[in-house]
């Protein structure tokens, strides 16, 4: 992370940070402390989007008693060991009854509903379609044949089956739609405490903006489209908003606006314009007097002039709050992106949502980007599922929206993504894979240009596909690539963009510059994981049975931190361990530190992917996978399926004429001949 103070006049210094992830673990964090001060209170019924704050249990199981399973069939209670036969119908027990007193004895069966409670004496129930209706004795009573021979329990609910007493229906910071209103009603709880929504306070600041309606603009004047689209997007996060419509660029109708806002109970207030360099951008100035200035700048694009503060109200009439304050850029797309990745966790944490971030997919791109060396870009796209992504798999697909100007906003209209584009500074070319953040739903945006089912994306589009984590250097793509490589970063700090990946790129290039040495290897996939077991062992599963890499590369995780869970989540998914691999490493790193030995470090096999878990530091990588390259390319044909074994003395043999010195001493061997290099 670089991060420098700047003067921009009395009692205004401006941090600049310049990391997305950085910024965004600051705005957690005041975050954090806002909601700690946020009243909680008693929603009811309009409250469905909301986060439930206390546990929710139920006080006695449901089922409370034995029932008829199958919801679809009504039929007849029965004593199991009867078996097939003719029986007398001596009761009914119908949904809604207690059937207190029913009783079924051997030989006699009741006609029970869907739902309905299970006599006593019975233990399973022959549905309707497996019985045969008698005609009725001349009293009057009903009889029936049993055309199946039902075992103990069938089709019964057992007490507390669904849910049972005392368990927890619904916890802290759990998210209530639904089906956990219909849950919260079935263990009879018709209030909770939720976290309100929050509300938001908007107005634009600008000398040239006029309303949405205003029918003819005079020279120099624009409509304002960064109020109308901030407030529906408000809207759309289930947010209250209130609208303050448009400010001048002077420090008096700044202040009005801004004294208007903070007087309206907002939780948050966005600004947009006046937040650049220019002589009447007075956004930061007006913010800096009222407040605290968190950061502002990033380095994105857009959304560079980005400004986030926090404002203390002083009302002798009420507690002083905290009001999160954003300024955000006046260019029409640069305000809606800042407002996703910044404004929506902020929203989202207010809420009481335990993960606020947006989720995260990797898409292959159809079309060629260029990536900027200076700023991470958010390229906006839509992203759509497909049966054959051009890998021969199924995946998502990323189509640009077409011109990225911050001011045209034809390039948010459609998108679903936000493609983080690595600082790379060169073409990405089509088929490259990356991260894409979902801002809207996939399904509602056309897509008229993609492939269907019957129509794949042609294999021409992907020539060099490959995989870029946004803090990754360019990937090298290769065609036919023999030895598919993947280097899994296992880090809670980059994945949240709070530090660079240093040891990803070294792996790559350690890989790059052994590729002969281990059979003309490629990494083929990138990413970065924070230290959780599930997030780890999922996307080693995806690599090893899905994309049928043969070597995944873990970094770091290691260690003795209770975070530390590598190995254990690459034991959980490996079918053979590899012991050897990590002694030798072991051995390697002795020779550097004697912290080495405080190594978990693991190695295995799934399938055909071999699974080497290695240091974290970027040096120890370089010298682990020095330290293999001898054995890993021969490892990895012997989990192809290449069952011969390497003798000792062949292998200067091996290095003069690899291929026929090979195979002639391996006929020798198998025949039992002796060693062929032998005159």
């Amino acid at each position: 992370m670089v991060t420098r103070w700047s003067e921009k006049g009395p009692g205004l210094k401006i941090l600049w940070i310049w990391t997305l992830g950085t910024a965004g673990i600051m705005i957690t964090n005041v975050v954090r402390t806002r909601v700690n001060d946020m009243q909680k209170i008693l929603q009811e019924e309009d409250e469905a989007a909301a986060a439930a704050a206390p546990m929710a249990s139920g006080e006695r199981n449901v089922s409370t008693y034995q029932n008829s399973l199958n919801p679809a069939f009504d039929g007849y209670a029965v004593v199991a060991s009867d078996g097939p036969g003719e029986y007398p119908v001596i009761t009914e027990s119908r949904a809604g009854d207690d059937a207190l007193g029913l009783v079924v004895t051997p030989g006699t069966v009741a006609y029970v509903t869907t739902g309905g409670p299970i006599p006593d004496g019975a233990d399973a129930v022959v549905q309707v379609e497996d019985t045969e209706q008698l005609a009725g004795a001349p009293d009057g009573s009903k009889r029936v044949r049993i055309l199946v021979r039902p075992t103990q329990g069938q089709n019964i609910r057992n007490v507390g089956c669904d849910i049972q007493k005392d368990s927890v229906v619904l916890k802290s910071s759990e998210h209530i739609g639904p089906a956990e209103i219909g849950l919260l009603a079935t263990v009879g709880v018709t209030t909770v405490k939720v976290y309100r929504r929050p509300t938001i306070a908007v107005f634009s600041t600008g000398d040239e903006l006029v309303e949405p309606a205003t029918a003819s603009l005079s020279r120099g004047q624009i409509r304002d489209s960064n109020r109308a689209m901030l407030l529906a997007a408000a809207i759309q996060h289930k947010c209250k908003v209130v609208d303050f419509g448009i400010a001048k660029d002077t420090e008096e109708s700044l202040k009005e606006h801004m004294d208007a806002a903070l007087s309206s109970d907002a939780d948050i207030i966005l600004t947009s314009g006046g937040v650049s360099m220019g002589d009447r951008d007075l956004v930061k100035p007006c913010l800096a007097s009222m407040g605290k200035i968190h950061f502002e700048k990033i380095r994105m694009k857009p959304g560079k002039p980005l400004t986030f503060a926090e404002i203390v109200t002083e009302d002798s009439s009420k507690p002083s709050k905290k009001v999160l304050a954003f300024g955000l850029p006046g260019n029409p797309v640069s305000c809606v992106v800042c407002f996703n990745l910044f404004v929506v966790p902020a929203i989202r944490s207010l809420s009481g949502w335990s993960n606020p971030h947006l989720p995260r997919v990797h898409a292959r791109l159809l079309h060629p980007l260029r990536g900027d060396p200076h700023r991470q870009e958010f390229h906006r796209a839509v992203i759509r599922w497909v049966p054959d992504d051009g890998s021969g798999r199924p995946g998502y697909v990323a189509e640009s929206t077409g011109q990225q100007a911050s001011s045209r906003l034809l390039s948010m209209k459609s998108a679903n993504a936000l493609l983080e584009v690595p600082l790379v500074g060169q073409m990405l070319e089509a088929g490259t894979s990356m991260q894409a953040i979902l801002i809207s739903d996939m399904t509602s945006s056309p897509f008229d240009k993609l492939p269907t089912a019957s129509n794949p994306l042609p294999s021409h589009l992907f020539p060099s596909a490959k995989s870029v984590s946004t803090d990754l250097s360019q990937v090298p793509a290769s065609q036919n690539t023999e030895v598919k490589v993947a280097i899994l970063t296992v880090s809670d700090t980059v994945s949240l963009g709070a530090g660079p990946d240093r040891s990803g790129p070294r792996a790559i290039s350690v890989v790059n510059s052994s590729s002969e040495k281990l059979g003309g290897a490629t990494v083929v996939a990138t990413a970065v994981v924070p230290d959780d077991v599930e997030k780890i062992k999922n996307i080693l599963v995806k690599w090893s049975d899905i994309d049928r890499v043969s070597l995944i590369l873990t970094l770091g995780g290691t260690g003795f931190t209770p975070r530390d869970v590598t190995p254990e989540a690459t034991k959980s998914v490996i079918e053979k361990e590899a012991p050897g691999l990590t002694y030798v490493m072991l051995q390697e790193s002795l020779k550097v530190t004697p912290f080495a030995m405080l190594s978990r470090a693991t190695a295995g096999i799934r399938g055909s992917t071999l699974i080497i878990n290695m240091p974290g530091n970027p040096n120890a990588v370089a010298e682990c996978m020095e330290a293999l390259l001898p054995a890993l390319k021969h490892a990895l044909k012997q989990i192809k399926g290449d069952k011969r074994e390497k003798h000792p003395r062949h292998v200067p043999h091996a290095e003069a004429a690899p291929v026929d010195q090979w195979d002639r001493s391996f006929r020798a061997a198998s025949s039992g001949r002796g060693c062929s290099c032998e005159p």
